[in-house]
């Protein structure tokens, strides 16, 4: 029966081919950090730039600084340079140039270029060809050429904030907070292009001049530079600098940093994901094709990298086994210091056998399609320590939700009860963790369903895809104890204290309580039926199957299981019926394998299949690709592999936890609020809104302060599945 099986998986794979994501280096992002340290910690920036040997400088109130090993230093390589008062920076053929309170010059050119500029209180500076400089001040502005003023204007009520170099024009623009100027180099006149208020920085790109202003970003276009309406519907229109860099246009602004893309949407960068702080003061150019984001509080550095899936993987593998295995188990990492790696430690969590599966089924998914040692090690040793969560608990079959060591234990409550729950529940049951029987060890009770459909989904993947046959016997050993146990127990599962736990329950009476639209009386029953069908399908043990017919035949659980997903939604009074719950989707997903593939006929394999469906069409929006290629795993065809491979390019390269915001963005179509908890008309890329396992997509906000790190397996198993089911090729060179 198990070739059978991995038949059907192959012949699931092969008609996936047709669309299979072929695995190319795209472009990566992610980002680099720099902050304020020393004796310039609370230092004012101003500028940076970087020059052809990649050095990256800032003019800050506190003279030039460096940005070296994450930290933004005083530049004390050119003692001169220490003892100047340097007001401005720019670069020209690839060398600094810096405008100082007496002159402009640079070290480059064995340090011979230097122009005396006889301003008071020089502000900014622009050069174009052959050394063409000019340079303003608030209410004067200078040309020199060849080191020799040409040309001189004083003005009143300009205050000049961007000079650039148009070489369409040949003419140097001057962008005060009233209006645009133009000098040309043909009569050295100053004529006014464009008047408008708050404007703030402006920038050359594709032909137009782009300004920005304090409310949105105006276009002038053409030779005549004439005004286009006022662009608003960006990510956030209090901008700060606009900037053009590898052809492609920068915004700065008081909630962050965006870029333009080719589709007319914007790739966001804010949040400690990807800045030090949200108001951008500078964009500039940086090393590699970086771009630099300088803010109020530090510089962060965007790199842009080629890299396959695949190399993303290994990426994520180093630190999922560096940071993330705690006795075997997945942890997540907490951080004392916010955003910290190095302050981070490990603690339970009310779901460690759940996401310990997610990594173990990925490892097997890797094991079956690259036969690596590794792949197998880790699984096995993932096997181990969810083996021991039945092993310590004193009841048979009853999977403890996490263990420690006695009096390290962290987690007070379990799966999302308030501290007043914890209380009570000690009050009249006991504590949560129990000691033992080794009196060195607490195991963590009050188990919940999340666990059982985590333990069936990775030990029957176990039973398929594990090497050695003694591993794959213990692997059907748990799943029989563990039905096993919920049997035995009227179908629950049942704690210590002889009592059912909150939510692992699975008998008729609680399941046909809720009415047919409450999703947990369709969900605990495709559960039941699923963990029944994946007992006797490695089994072969009738009970389990005599079970399953009792259940569908005298409680209904079979047409419970086969209603359409479109059943679910609100029903007044009920409880679990406020919103669509997306950790039942995670539930569900995990679940489908077993529920189809170990079908007792053809004819309820079918009907099944086509109830898996109609959930997964309603979650297609997601993109999710840990949805998708399990659907595949049951049949499902097609199953969105240029969506899948979107979500995974776009999964953020930072795992820590912090603090997200997309409530303010004016460039996204809002909706009204719904059963789905749906904000925005699409969902959003995962390096622009909060992290999250695989039940949350349309969380825009939230996060913690970079308290922890989340492990990579949130990675890991979807790609993983997507290599198993051929949804994704091997990588390419």
């Amino acid at each position: 029966m198990r070739e059978l099986t991995l038949i059907s998986y192959l012949v699931v794979s092969l008609t996936l081919n047709a669309q299979q994501y072929m695995d190319k280096p795209y472009i990566q992002d992610f980002a680099e950090k720099y902050e304020l340290g020393g004796v310039v910690s609370d230092a004012s920036l101003w500028q940076v730039r970087s020059d052809r040997n990649k050095a990256i400088k800032l003019v800050s109130s506190k003279g030039l600084l460096n940005a070296y090993d994450n930290t933004l230093l005083p530049d004390l390589h050119y003692r001169p340079l220490s003892d100047m008062k340097i007001k401005a920076l720019e670069v020209y053929d690839g060398q600094f140039i810096y405008l100082t309170d007496k002159s402009i010059l640079s070290n480059a050119w064995g340090g011979k270029y230097e122009v005396e500029h006889g301003l008071d209180k020089p502000a900014l500076f622009a050069m174009g060809p052959n050394f063409m400089t000019l340079v303003a001040s608030a209410d004067e502005v200078k040309l020199f050429q060849n080191g020799k003023r040409v040309w001189n204007k004083q003005y009143n009520g300009v205050n000049p904030k961007t000079i650039l170099f148009d070489e369409k024009s040949n003419a140097f623009l001057i962008q005060g907070t009233h209006g645009v100027y133009r000098v040309t180099m043909a009569d050295l006149e100053l004529r006014k292009l464009y008047e408008g208020s708050d404007l703030t920085s402006m920038t050359m790109y594709k032909g137009n001049l782009i300004v920005g202003t304090g409310n949105g970003v105006v276009q002038l276009s053409g030779e005549s530079f004439s005004k286009n309406e006022t662009d608003q519907k960006l990510p956030w229109t209090e901008i700060t600098v606009v900037k053009t860099i590898n052809d492609e246009l920068w915004f700065g602004s008081t909630k962050g940093a965006f870029k333009l893309r080719d589709d007319g949407k914007y790739d966001y960068y804010a949040s400690k994901r990807w800045l030090v702080d949200d108001y951008v003061v500078d964009i500039a150019q940086g090393p590699d094709n970086s771009v630099l984001v300088l803010t109020k509080e530090g510089l962060s550095q965007i790199n842009f990298v080629e890299m396959t899936l695949s190399e993303k993987a290994d990426y994520f593998q180093e630190i999922q086994r560096l940071r993330h295995i705690r006795y075997g188990l997945t942890a997540n990492l907490s951080l004392k210091t916010p955003g910290d790696l190095a302050t981070g430690y490990y603690h339970d969590t009310d779901n460690d056998g759940l996401w310990t599966s997610m990594y173990l089924a990925g490892e097997l998914f890797r094991y079956a399609v690259t036969k690596e040692e590794d792949a197998k090690h880790n699984a096995y040793e993932a096997f181990e320590a969810m083996e021991r969560l039945t092993d310590i608990t004193p009841m048979h079959g009853f999977p403890a939700r996490s263990y420690e060591r006695d009096g390290y234990e962290v987690g007070l409550h379990a799966n999302g009860f308030s501290e007043e729950w914890y209380k009570k529940h000690v009050e009249e049951h006991g504590r949560v963790w129990q000691l033992a029987d080794d009196k060195k060890w607490r195991w963590k009770s009050t188990t919940s369903s999340d666990e059982s459909c985590g333990h069936f989904f990775a030990y029957a993947l176990f039973a398929e895809l594990a090497p050695d046959q003694e591993w794959r016997d213990r692997a059907v050993h748990q799943i029989k104890i563990q039905m096993d146990h919920i049997m035995d127990n009227n179908w629950y599962l049942v704690d210590w204290n002889g009592q059912p736990t909150a939510w692992g329950r699975w008998n008729p009476k609680y399941v046909n309580s809720f009415p047919i639209n409450v999703g947990d009386r369709r969900l605990n029953s495709t559960l039941i039926l699923s963990f029944l069908q994946t007992a006797y399908h490695f089994t072969k043990d009738e009970k389990y199957r005599k079970a399953a017919h009792k259940l569908m035949k005298k409680h209904g659980y079979d047409e419970n299981a086969n209603r359409s997903a479109t059943v679910i939604g609100y029903v007044e009074g009920e409880d679990l019926s406020d919103k669509w719950n997306h950790s039942d989707d995670e539930m569900y997903f995990l679940t489908i394998p077993g529920f189809v593939n170990y079908s007792f006929s053809e004819e309820q394999k079918t009907k099944h299949f086509e109830t898996v469906k109609s959930h997964w069409e309603i979650e297609r929006s997601e993109k999710n690709p840990l949805w998708n290629y399990l659907f595949a795993l049951t049949g499902g065809n097609p199953i969105d592999s240029g969506a899948s491979a979107w979500w995974l390019r776009e999964f953020p390269m930072d795992l820590i936890d912090w603090k997200i915001d997309n409530s303010h963005r004016k460039d996204l179509i809002k909706i009204a609020p719904n059963f789905r908890s749906q904000t925005y008309t699409e969902v959003l890329p995962g390096d622009e809104r909060v992290l999250h396992k695989h039940n949350g997509a349309y969380r825009n906000d939230g996060g913690s302060n970079g308290n922890r790190e989340y492990a990579p397996y949130i990675y890991l198993l979807p790609y993983w599945a997507g290599r198993y089911v051929e949804a994704i090729s091997a990588p390419s060179p």
